[in-house]
């Protein structure tokens, strides 16, 4: 080959090389930044559908969470008590249904400090703990041993007990219902965001169905 021609070529593969190297580096370094970077930029992505559910009653539990007065007050989450009478219009008809209730405390809460519009009627089983109900309590075993396949949970916050026992409840195979009138917390952005990740999350989304009281039947 012809020196020039050589010299040609490796100048035209240096500049492709060139070229090339400086297009990865650019997206590289875009990539690098964080989200806390892009915060401002990030676009609210499209609500999740709400469906219409019809459960079986007797395969069917109602979870309510944490709706006592220490979490559940006009202070410290007035869209908690505004969820009250949809909780209490749609307990009644479950209990009619035959559909089994259980409860949840968290904190220093005791059976008494649940709001009495949603109070357990005796014999409903309640559980204490953290966010994730099923931590170091009997959830599991007390819907393993009257084989659910379903729970409908509601209570507050949204971001906490709902979602973080709505995940657990699907990845121990649960067929979870969570009417988002149900759920609630301080702010509607935690709302927001626990409602996305329920429709969406890895493990939980096909899960779990978003929906409204009113969304959901009896046969």
């Amino acid at each position: 080959m012809d020196a020039r021609v050589l010299k040609l070529v490796i100048f035209v593969w240096s500049l492709a090389t060139v070229i090339y190297l400086g297009g990865a580096i650019t997206p590289l370094s875009a990539s690098a930044q964080t989200i806390i970077d892009e915060w401002n930029t990030v676009k609210t992505p499209p609500a999740p559908a709400l469906k219409p559910v019809t459960i079986d009653p007797k395969s069917t539990a109602f979870l309510i969470l944490d709706i006592v007065k220490q979490i559940c007050n006009p202070e410290r989450r007035p869209r908690c008590i505004a969820s009250v009478p949809k909780i209490q219009g749609f307990l009644t008809k479950a209990r009619a249904k035959g559909v089994p209730v259980i409860y949840s405390l968290a904190g220093a809460a005791t059976p008494e400090d649940i709001l009495k519009e949603v109070a357990p009627l005796g014999g409903e089983p309640i559980v204490k703990s953290r966010a994730d109900k099923f931590f170091q309590t009997d959830l599991e075993k007390i819907l393993k041993e009257k084989g659910f396949k379903t729970v409908i949970i509601v209570g507050s916050a949204a971001h906490g007990a709902v979602l973080y026992t709505s995940s657990e409840a699907a990845f121990r195979g649960l067929k979870v219902i969570v009417p988002v009138d149900g759920m609630s917390s301080e702010s509607t952005y935690f709302e927001q965001y626990t409602a996305w990740q329920l429709a969406n999350g890895p493990g939980v989304g096909l899960e779990v169905t978003l929906t409204r009281f009113d969304m959901i039947q009896f046969p």
